[in-house]
Order: C-alpha cells, then structure tokens, then sequence
C-alpha cells in the first residue's frame, strides 16, 4: 500500500489463528492502521491479496461484514446520536446481539448515555466504539487503540471483555501503544515498522532468549556522548545497548555476574554515577526497541 511516495505496507506477510488474540505492534506511522483498514475492507491492496474469514473484504464484503466487528480510532457515530441511542440501533442491525444495557454498564456508558455523541470526551467515545463492535457478538473484531484515553479501571475491564470474546471463540486482532496490554492479552504478537514484519511470535517466545537477559542502567545524570557505543565496545561480542532516554540505558547480553561488573566498572571509568543497575529478563519493550531503535510511545 502506497500514498504518493511513501510506502505504507511493503510486502507485509503475515497470518492470524482463529481463537487467537493476536497483537500488532509498532512505532507511529509503521502501517498498523493502513494494515486493519486493508483487512477491513476500507482500502484494496495495490499489490499481493488478503483473506480474512477466508473471503475477500473488498470484493466479498457483504457476506464478511455481519461476521466482525471494527472499532476505529475516531468518527464512529453521528455527531449528534446519543451514545446508548447508537449502540442499541447498531445492536438492531445483528441477529443474536449481546445485551445492550449490561454491556453499557461495563464500559461506563451509563452515566453518558443520553449524551450527543460530539460532547462526549476523547475515552467515552473510544468506549462507545468498542461497544459498537462487539455488540454483534463478532467471530472476528478488529480493535485499533482500544484503551487509549481511558482510565485505568475502564482499561482493566476492556481487557477483561477481550479475553472473554476470546473463551468465547472469537479472534481479536488489535493494535497498542500499551506494551503491558499486548504481554497481557496477545497469546501471538507481530512487530512492524515501515510496513515490513520484523518479527512474529509469542510474547514469551520473543523475550526469550536463553542466557539473554538484560540489566538497566539509570543514572543521575545525562550519559555522556557515545555512551551506547562505548559500553558496548567494552562488553564485547553478544551484547547490544540501547539508550532510553537521557537518564537510562538497557544492555541486552549474557545474564551473568561478569557483564554486571564490567557495567559497574564501564560507569567508574566513565564517570557516570548509577542510581541502580537492574538485572532481569528481557521485556517485550527490550524487544521492541532491539528491532526498531524507537520507544512505543501513545
């Protein structure tokens, strides 16, 4: 998928198991949404072909569109709709849906349903959404940001109502900025940026590593200039640094009590003066940040 001279999706291979929740991650502007809007029928591939449900969404889109639920990131609903008056005529528009009021009083739709859509703040309406998507009780929904905006306990109970479309028998396949929401929820990941797959697996296969584990390192004060690349040269072979932020580094190799002394010795001759040295296994973030140099940031 292309706009103009950029590349949104390049050759971007990838497949979701049926019962699964599957998560797509990667940076802003890394294809995420261009890669549901394309499974959601919303965009035809200008090269390869997708399959969903094993029908094509564009040129089968009747026969798809009653089988899976879409929460997009914005504009779901009638500027002026009232958001329980919404939910209940999208309700109306499947054969065996989920009961209207009790899934409105889980997400906290209650207090704002007689509420014009338009006035309702930036988590009420990615509320309303997401309810609008699994109201039709979905074999498959495609969820894009579902908990951005929202607050913790109303993220707690998102996550508790994927789960259950998932022991129900559903696929969920959804995009985060939230890398505790896909180690939560994902039983299988994808990380993508610049519309290429650079790795699939779950999360436990990809933070596994062996031996590997990380140790991070925060300071007192800004790193100095090259402080990646010369601890780095003075752990040697096997182990990549990554810089954070100003402040912290994480250094991925070989979990031994070695590497941790070369950190401490690399800080004395550098002059740099930890507030800890952290040593764990590697988190789906470290993982994140080894393939893409960016952070996941909302």
């Amino acid at each position: 998928m292309r706009y103009g001279e950029r590349t949104a999706l390049d050759g971007l291979s990838l497949a979701v198991a049926r019962h699964t929740i599957t998560a797509v991650l990667g940076p802003n502007g890394a294809g995420k949404t261009t890669l549901l809007e394309t499974c959601e029928g919303y965009r035809r591939p200008q090269a390869g072909s997708v399959r969903v449900l094993g029908l094509d969404p564009v040129r089968e889109r009747q026969a798809l569109l009653p089988r899976i639920g879409v929460m997009l990131q914005g504009g779901q609903a009638w500027s002026g709709v009232r958001a329980m008056e919404m939910l209940r005529h999208v309700a109306s528009l499947h054969a065996h849906p989920l009961d209207v009021d009790e899934l409105g009083d889980r997400l906290g739709l209650g207090d704002c349903g007689r509420t014009p859509y338009r006035r309702l703040s930036g988590g009420q309406q990615q509320r309303l959404g997401l309810a609008m998507a699994l109201v039709g009780r979905p074999e498959l929904v495609f969820v894009d940001e579902p908990t951005a905006g929202l607050d913790p306990a109303i993220r707690r109970t998102t996550w508790e109502l994927l789960e259950q479309l998932r022991t129900d028998g559903a696929t969920v396949v959804l995009t985060t900025h939230y890398m505790e929401e896909a180690e939560r929820l994902a039983d299988h990941v994808h990380v993508i940026d610049h519309g290429r797959l650079l790795a699939s697996g779950s999360p436990l296969e990809l933070t596994r590593g062996g031996s590997v584990s990380t140790i991070r390192v925060v300071v007192t004060r800004p790193f100095p200039p090259g402080a990646p690349e010369s601890l780095r040269a003075a752990l040697g072979d096997g182990t990549e640094v990554t810089l954070l932020d100003e402040l912290s580094l994480v250094v991925t190799g070989p979990a031994d009590a070695s590497t941790l002394a070369r950190v401490s010795r690399w800080c004395e001759h550098n002059d740099v003066v930890p507030e800890s040295l952290s040593l764990g296994r590697r988190t789906l973030e470290d993982v994140f940040l080894t393939l893409t140099g960016r952070e996941l940031v909302p």
